[in-house]
This record gives C-alpha cells, sequence and structure tokens, in this order.
C-alpha cells in the first residue's frame, strides 16, 4: 500500500472495528470528510452516540492505522457523535424532535427506579446528548423531589415547557399537582395523561426520552406502548428474590407488547463498609446477574447501596452531580454508556418495532 489516496487511507481504516457494534468504522459510517492535503491526513469521526465506551479506543486505533500507511506524517481526526432516529413501524405516531424513546421500569416499588432513571438522564446528557425526562409514575412522582424543582411549568401557546436543570428538560405530574393532594385516575384517565406529557409538551430536539414509569405492569406501560415507538426498556431491580420474582413478569410484559428489553440495572447490589472497606451483600448477591443470564439479555450496570444516593435524591442533587467521582456515579455513567451502545445496536439492526396487537383471539383486552 504504497500511495496515498482516500481508498488507501478507508482500506487501513476499515480493519478498525468498534468491538460493541461489531463492524468496522468504514463500514458504520463513522468516517466523514476525508481530506489528503500532502502528508496529513484529516478526516470526522463520527459516532452514533457521545456516549461510546469505545470512542478514545478507536480515535486512538484510527489514529495508529493511518500513520502506518507510507507516507502519512501527520493525522487530524475531529471527534463528533450524531445519534440515529430510531426506526419507526408503519402505524406507530412519532414524537416530533425525538430520536429514541426509553422506559425505565420495574416490576415493584422501592427497588430505585425514579433514582436509575434520574441518573441515567443526567449522565447521558454530561456526554453531551440532548436528553429528556418524563415521569410518569403519577401516583408517586418523585422525580420533582429528586431534580430540586417545585415549580409550575411555563405555557407557550398550547404546549406546557419542560424545566431545564442538570443540563436536561424535566417534566412531570408532580409539577401540575402539588401538594399531598393524591392522584385517583382510572385506565383511560392515565392514558390521557401520557399522551399529552408526550405531545402537549415542547421538547424540542431530543436524543434521548428516558420515561420513568410507574412500577408494575399496568396502563401506563401499555399506554406507552400503545402511543409511541418505545426503542427499548431497562428494568430495575435489587439483588434479592422478592424483587426479581415481579422483574421476570415485567420483562415477560415488554416482550408481549413487542418492546426489547436493553438490559437490567441491579441497584443496591452491595455495601462497602467505610470503616474496614468489606463489601457486604446486604440484598443477596447475583441476582440481577443471573436473571439477564436467564433471559440472554444484558447486565447493564451494578450500583453500590450509599447513603449519599439516597441524601442526593432527598436534596434534589443526584449523585452524578454532587458526587461525580463516587463509585455510584461511575456506575451510572457506565450504565448510560451500555444503554446507548444497546440502542445503537438495535438501529443497526434494521428492523423497526412492530405495531402492538393490544387484544387477544378473542377481542378481549390485553392482560398481563
Amino acid at each position: 500500500m504504497g500511495s496515498l489516496n482516500q481508498e488507501s487511507v478507508l482500506a487501513v481504516l476499515r480493519t478498525v472495528k468498534d468491538v460493541d457494534l461489531q463492524r468496522d468504522i468504514v463500514s458504520l459510517n463513522f468516517v466523514r470528510n476525508l481530506e489528503i492535503d500532502g502528508t496529513a491526513v484529516r478526516f470526522k469521526l463520527v459516532l452514533n452516540t457521545p456516549a461510546s465506551p469505545s470512542k478514545m479506543k478507536l480515535e486512538h486505533a484510527a489514529r495508529e492505522a493511518v500513520l502506518s500507511i507510507p507516507g502519512v506524517e501527520a493525522v487530524e481526526i475531529r471527534l463528533e457523535s450524531e445519534i440515529p432516529q430510531a426506526r419507526i413501524a408503519e402505524g406507530k405516531q412519532t414524537v416530533p424532535g425525538i430520536s429514541n424513546i426509553v422506559a425505565v421500569s420495574s416490576g415493584k416499588g422501592g427497588v430505585g427506579k425514579s433514582t436509575v432513571a434520574v441518573n441515567l438522564a443526567i449522565a447521558l446528557g454530561q456526554y453531551g446528548a440532548k436528553v429528556g425526562l418524563l415521569d410518569t409514575d403519577v401516583y408517586g412522582p418523585n422525580v420533582p423531589i429528586m431534580v430540586g424543582v417545585n415549580a409550575e411549568p411555563a405555557v407557550r401557546g398550547q404546549k406546557l415547557l419542560p424545566h431545564e436543570v442538570y443540563g436536561i428538560k424535566v417534566m412531570s405530574l408532580g409539577f401540575l399537582n402539588r401538594g399531598d393532594k393524591p392522584v385517583i385516575w382510572r385506565g383511560p384517565m392515565l392514558h390521557t395523561a401520557v399522551r399529552q406529557f408526550l405531545y402537549d409538551v415542547e421538547w424540542g430536539d431530543l436524543d434521548y426520552l428516558i420515561v420513568d414509569m410507574p412500577p408494575g405492569t399496568g396502563d401506563a406501560q401499555l399506554s406507552l406502548a400503545q402511543l409511541v415507538p418505545v426503542q427499548g426498556a431497562v428494568l430495575v431491580t435489587t439483588p434479592q428474590e422478592v424483587a426479581l420474582g415481579d422483574v421476570r413478569k415485567a420483562y415477560k410484559m415488554f416482550e408481549q407488547v413487542h418492546i426489547p428489553v436493553l438490559g437490567i440495572v441491579e441497584n443496591m447490589s452491595y455495601f462497602i463498609c467505610p470503616t474496614c472497606s468489606e463489601r457486604h451483600q446486604i440484598f443477596g448477591t447475583g441476582g440481577g446477574a443471573d436473571l439477564a443470564k436467564g433471559f440472554n439479555s444484558n447486565l447493564l450496570g451494578q450500583v453500590p447501596l450509599s447513603i449519599n444516593v439516597r441524601e442526593g435524591g432527598d436534596i434534589g442533587i443526584p449523585i452524578v452531580v454532587g458526587a461525580p467521582d463516587s463509585p455510584q456515579a461511575e456506575a451510572f455513567k457506565q450504565i448510560a454508556q451500555n444503554v446507548a451502545t444497546q440502542l445503537g445496536l438495535l438501529t443497526l439492526g434494521g428492523v423497526g418495532l412492530p405495531v402492538i396487537d393490544m387484544s387477544d383471539n378473542r377481542g378481549d383486552r390485553f392482560a398481563v
């Protein structure tokens, strides 16, 4: 390969593979605007997410590959990201401006689902993505407390304006139903509320909309499945069996409504004693990993139990903001990278999500 031209550069770049996506960076269309100026080579490396765990390795490998060409003395790589629009199945209505919708769910309450949703959304934003967080847990909307916002949203025209905090856009029923007044809604009212939060909020352009679902397998999950093309679901559990059993039901529900499960997050995985540094498995061990393996899914991450996570949520300063270098924050950042990677894999798969039939053969309403 003695001559320096675009084909010789692309040839060596085809040997550089993204280990997560299992394809080379040329076929992935990551290499853009290739220019050769004498002995210097310049190009953009445009990844499909700013949260790619391999971006620095890919840049280094691409640089070394091009420098191996005789005659190349300098390589200039501009690292960028471009998050693709999720493929939409025929018959599904999109939410204008939103590329990917991710549901964060659990089979039961008390496992830290909202904590995961909040920190996941902010972590994706910290990587440079445009992110929204929608709290559809209408019966117990905790997101306003966790992000430290207690004000009604402004209105522009016929649309609500989401609050902007920690680099993301946030909307919750808790902003509208303030105080201790309970929400007593039946299924149709919940369906209407979810629809309004999706289509009557001025979200703008978003790479990811993270949806904090109510626990369980009820109306909110089915409403979201009916309304929009959810790209994937993240299931949250603790290691203990009483939580795992309910998450198994949630996993099967998402399978039945044809929403891919991106993977499992095991929250409160273990506790590290601050005095002796010994690891204590308070809620058991290996439950999330075993669950992921049993469903041939992914363990997206394990978050250690820490009082700092709870305190941060109570005062409206999530752990990825208040203690970004802590083990818990690092776990959430890893989860964000893994979620972004799984979404990238789904997009590359080239298969749109199917239209959901909410009835069985007898015409009855879908039931789990």
